[in-house]
């Protein structure tokens, strides 16, 4: 018994484009480094513009919400 031959699937980007970009974009991934978080010292995500580690930076953004909550006291 013989299997049935798929067809070659359409590709939407020509290969000649493809084999352009893949240079381009291999250049950019050795670049970006993760580096430490200036609180706690873990990991930082690359790229975030800040030097927090995700546990730092939601503890951050949730104590900008507890202040936003807090009425001023007026006399």
């Amino acid at each position: 018994m013989k299997r049935k031959l798929q067809p070659k699937p359409e590709t939407i980007v020509p290969a000649e484009i493809l084999e352009l970009a893949q240079p381009a974009t291999g250049d950019l991934i050795g670049k970006v480094k993760a580096g430490k978080c200036s609180v706690c010292g873990g990991e930082t995500t690359a790229g975030s513009g800040e030097a927090l580690c995700w546990v730092c930076r939601r503890l951050k953004i949730s104590a900008w919400r507890d202040t936003e909550q807090q009425l001023p006291i007026q006399e």
